[in-house]
């Protein structure tokens, strides 16, 4: 599925129902393109047998990649390695594009 017509991700974002609940915008190749919007909610730590990306629009992201804290902001992307246990700390706001390739 590729979108047709531009797609407003912020909006989109803000119009999900529930915090940390992506949405599918799409797939390139084999990737699938998500946006979801944060609260100050802490996430859970999990892992992925896949590397993602972890792109913030506005906001911050606080995370815990392998028991170091990361923090990234507006316009910036991190790049999580497949395998990597990572959690997201309280204190994370805004909106969040995920590219991953399913399992």
């Amino acid at each position: 599925m590729v979108p047709v017509v531009p797609v407003d991700v912020c909006a989109t974002a803000a119009a999900l129902p529930d915090a940390w609940r992506s949405r599918p915008l799409g797939r390139v190749g084999s990737a699938c393109v998500k946006v979801l919007r944060m609260n100050e909610l802490p996430v859970e730590e999990e892992q992925h047998d896949a590397p993602e990306a972890l792109l913030v629009l506005d906001g911050r992201l606080e995370l815990t990649v392998a028991g170091e804290p990361v923090s990234v902001g507006p316009g910036e992307i991190y790049w999580v390695a497949a395998g990597a246990r990572h959690a997201v700390r309280p204190g994370s706001v805004g909106t969040l594009v995920i590219l991953d390739v399913p399992g």
